[in-house]
This record gives C-alpha cells, sequence and structure tokens, in this order.
C-alpha cells in the first residue's frame, strides 16, 4: 500500500511548522512505514533555505484561466518514506509564512495559496509524478480542495479511483471563501468547474464556500484527532455556555458517522529513549535561557515593549532570589481556545488571577510560554505586572517549551476545547501531571486523581470556578500531599500513545 499525506505544515522539514499538525505529519509516516506501508509527504515550498531539494518534475497547473507551472522536489528519502516539497512563488512570497492571516477579508490569500496547492497536488497524481498511490490522505482545510476537484473536475480520472481520507485537526478553521466575484474564489481559481453548491457550501453562509465542509461531504473517511472528539463534534456549538463542538458542521459529522465514515483516533507522542529521565536543568539555568530569547525578540522592535521589559525585571528579580519551591507551567498558543477559562472575571480580576493568588500563597511560580493574539498577549502582560510570581514569556522557543515541560511540576491546559491536544502528552512523558478541561482529546489522556487532575462545567462561569477549585486541589497535592502526587507523577509517566499504535489504526479504520 502507497500513502500520500497532503498537509500545510511538517515538522520533519525546516521552518515548516505553526501547530499541532506538523507534529503529526512528522511522526506518522514512518511509524506507518513500520507497519509496511509506503509513505510519502507533501507540502508546500515556503522558500526554506535548509532544504535539500532534488528535481522531480514540473507540474502544468491550470488556475484562474492561465497555465501556471509548480515544481515537485524531493528534500529527503529514508525508512520508507519520502518527503516532498511544491514550489511556486504564491508559497514563498511571504518570506517563509506558512499562514498570511488577512484581517480584512479572512483566510483570502491562504485560500488562493492552498486551492493552487491543492490543485498541483492533484495533478501530479493524476500524472503519477509520485507513482503508484493508493490513498490520498488530505489534513485540514488546506488540503480540502483536492477532494473538491476529486468530485467536480473530469479531468481527474485516476484520483477518482484513489481512496481519499480527511483528517479534521481543528474543526474552528475551516477557510471559507465565496463561491465567485471575488480574486479568492472557488470560481476564480477553477473557472469552468461546474460543483453541486448544496454539498460544499457553507451552512450559515449558503453564497460561500467551505473547504472543510467539502471534504467531510466528498472523501471516503473521515478522521478526527480523538474518540471524544469524535462525540463532540456531532454537536452543535454553544460559545455563550463554553462548550464548542460541531462549529456548524455537526449535521455533515452526524451523516458522515451514519454513513460509517467517521472515526476517531488519538494522536501519539514519540518515547524516546531520552524523554525518560527527568529534567537535569535547573530553574537558574531555565532563567538564563529565557534571558536569551526576551533579548532576542526585543531586538526586533524598535521600542522596548511593556511585555519584555516586565519580563526581563521578572527574571532579574528570580535570578537574584534564592527558590525552592513548585513551578506551575504552561505551554501554547494564545488564542481563546487555549485563554478564553482563564480570561473569565472573578472577584479578584479573572481567573487567571485567583490561580496566581492560590500559588502565591503556597510559594509556587508561575512561567507561561506563548504567543498569538495580541488581546491576550496584553491580558498576560498585565497579570504578570500584577502577580511577583508569574512570568510569562511572550514568544516562540522551541526549547524553552520542551525544557519546560521537563521542569515543570504541574502543567497547566485548560482549553474551552482541544481535539487532541499534545502538550499534555509531552508533560506527562515528562511525569508532570496535569490540569486540563475534560474535553475532547485531553478527556481521552488525562485521568482525574489518577494521571491528573480534570474539571468540568455546563457554563463558562461554573468552569472558571470549578478550574480555580481543582487548582486548588491539584497545589495541596503538590505541597502537602507527596505520596499522592508522586503517584500522579509516576502514573502519568507511564502512559503510553505512541505512534506505532496510532498507525494500527489508521491502517484498519481509515486506509483499509
Amino acid at each position: 500500500m502507497h500513502v500520500i499525506l497532503v498537509a500545510a505544515e511538517n515538522d520533519r522539514l525546516p521552518n515548516c511548522k505553526v501547530g499541532g499538525v506538523a507534529d503529526v505529519i512528522r511522526d506518522i509516516p514512518y511509524a506507518l512505514a513500520e507497519l509496511g506501508i509506503k509513505v510519502s509527504v507533501v507540502t508546500p515550498d515556503y522558500g526554506q533555505i535548509a532544504l535539500n531539494r532534488h528535481f522531480v518534475a514540473d507540474i502544468a497547473v491550470p488556475f484562474r484561466q492561465h497555465l501556471e507551472t509548480a515544481t515537485l522536489w524531493s528534500v529527503e528519502k529514508s525508512d520508507g518514506v519520502t518527503q516532498y516539497v511544491v514550489s511556486h512563488s504564491l508559497f514563498s512570497e511571504h518570506h517563509g509564512a506558512i499562514y498570511c492571516n488577512d484581517t480584512h477579508q479572512p483566510f483570502a490569500t491562504d485560500a488562493n495559496r492552498f486551492a493552487f496547492f491543492s490543485a498541483a497536488v492533484a495533478e501530479l497524481i493524476e500524472h503519477e509524478l509520485i507513482a503508484d498511490i493508493d490513498v490520498v490522505h488530505l489534513h485540514d482545510w488546506h488540503a480540502a480542495v483536492v477532494a473538491v476537484l476529486r468530485r467536480f473536475s473530469p479531468r481527474f480520472k485516476r484520483l477518482k479511483q484513489l481512496k481519499t481520507v480527511y483528517t479534521v485537526h481543528n474543526l474552528a478553521l475551516q477557510g471559507i471563501r465565496p463561491f465567485n466575484h471575488d480574486f479568492s474564489s472557488l470560481e476564480s481559481w477553477f473557472p469552468t468547474l461546474t460543483y453541486d453548491g448544496l454539498s460544499i457550501c457553507d451552512p450559515k453562509y449558503p453564497h460561500c464556500f467551505n473547504p472543510m465542509r467539502a471534504a467531510i461531504n466528498l472523501t471516503d473517511r473521515v478522521h478526527v484527532v480523538s474518540p471524544n472528539y469524535a462525540k463532540e463534534v456531532m454537536l452543535p456549538s454553544h460559545p455563550e455556555l463554553g462548550f464548542f463542538g460541531g462549529e456548524g458542521l455537526e449535521g455533515d459529522m452526524q451523516h458522515a458517522c451514519h454513513e460509517g465514515r467517521l472515526a476517531g483516533i488519538l494522536n501519539g507522542c514519540v518515547y524516546a529513549e531520552d524523554a525518560e529521565t527527568h529534567c537535569q536543568t535547573n530553574l537558574i539555568d531555565y532563567l538564563k535561557l529565557a534571558e536569551s530569547h526576551v533579548f532576542q525578540w526585543m531586538a526586533k522592535s524598535n521600542q522596548v515593549l511593556s511585555r519584555f521589559y516586565i519580563a526581563h525585571q521578572r527574571i532579574q528579580a528570580w535570578l537574584g532570589e534564592p527558590f525552592e519551591g513548585k513551578v506551575i507551567t504552561s505551554v501554547g498558543r494564545l488564542t481563546d481556545q487555549k485563554a478564553l477559562i482563564l480570561r473569565q472575571p472573578t472577584h479578584a480580576g479573572i481567573v487567571l488571577d485567583n490561580i496566581a493568588e492560590l500559588a502565591g500563597r503556597s510559594g509556587a511560580r508561575i512561567i507561561i510560554v506563548g504567543s498569538g493574539d495580541p488581546v491576550l498577549e496584553q491580558l498576560f502582560t498585565e497579570i504578570m505586572a500584577r502577580h511577583g510570581n508569574v512570568l510569562f514569556l511572550n514568544g516562540y522557543g522551541k526549547e524553552l517549551g520542551e525544557l519546560l515541560y521537563l521542569l515543570g511540576d504541574l502543567f497547566l491546559m485548560p482549553s474551552s476545547f482541544e481535539p487532541c491536544g499534545i502538550s499534555q502528552m509531552l508533560a506527562m512523558r515528562a511525569g508532570q501531571p496535569c490540569i486540563v478541561h475534560k474535553v475532547g482529546g485531553l478527556a481521552d489522556t488525562v485521568k482525574h486523581n489518577e494521571t491528573g487532575y480534570c474539571f468540568e462545567g455546563d457554563t463558562l462561569a461554573e468552569q472558571g470556578r470549578q478550574l480555580i477549585a481543582i487548582f486548588e486541589l491539584a497545589l495541596a497535592d503538590l505541597c502537602n500531599n507527596q505520596i499522592k502526587y508522586q503517584a500522579l507523577c509516576q502514573q502519568a509517566k507511564l502512559q503510553r500513545f505512541d505512534w506505532y499504535s496510532v498507525a494500527q489504526k489508521y491502517t484498519e479504520q481509515l486506509y483499509r
């Protein structure tokens, strides 16, 4: 069997990661190869300097009434997996950026790029530039147009014969664009395409094309990245109550389930030998590393931003104080998905204020690493300013995150929704118990009072109250009940969400 994985991100390649999908595309091919499956991985070429490109073929791609030329390169071949990139100026003209994040027209620039990428993939499959493919596995909305061309374009005869699988990593991002009358629209990209608008339109905006809904309805198998999330996506979202389910596509997910096309398979984690030993880096070494990163972030602006100035002052203060207390950690993108519960109002200000106060009373410190929404970045900066036991590192540093998983005593991950989640797996792998919201993949990976701590709640306010209560419980165990805490650490460390088991489920439930 030969499977081709099509995605926008791939952490196997340099500078080709933004979110968790990159981790999946990095790891799952090699687990599949262990089962004897031949795997090809295709992503756009964002102009990474370090890629070792080997020319395979030029690809003629009809797009916007022009015949564009893209180029297929092989960049790595090992262990039964071949890594490819597709080059074109649309991918590389944004100085290596994977996503452009338009403000006035959501997804407009990215939709243009990934529609062309999908068209190029359809062409290379049709002309067998990558030969003998049996399964086409598409990931998130960025690759969804492949499914649209397969169903509606009469040109792709070979593509129609192949089994297609579609994985939803983040249902909240659907890539919605108009059908027509816009430079970034389905009819602009493929003006001669005859399509069934009812199956690919957005439920809320029927004059718009929804790539994610299209792929859900047009592929042979639909995969979401945890069993619990597979149940949640069939229910309507109620954001005012703090529940995020099908995000308007619950009817399509129900239909896929009824047809036997929907599968919930948890993502995996790599368990290398060096992950079995606890971190030898102490807090002082970590703070010195953090200081160097803050200087690098600070240097990118002509002005000293408050988030970096306060962080540096906090680092300096902590470096000058002996500390033997506990460390609470959090690593992740700053989005409402991750921080909505933390910013709910309380008598102390917001939920995160309460958590900082409770930690302070126990002599514990909180270190948060993340970037994303500017409003949340400012909010977390203000929290840091209000609480001397909080350090907010507003940026990305791979080593900063990896060491924090190993350094901390409790990991905080109160996501409002989490299709799978990787951070909790990495923390548990290091023996750090997690405090999580009992949703999606978090409910599938963390067991309350066994491997970590879980909270629930039928409203946002109740979720905030329960998070504070569970945090207080976890802090009491950490500081006063070492027998229970150490048992949690050990059980968390013993959990295994290995990619080999995931690959077996892919083969049985998605590919065969």
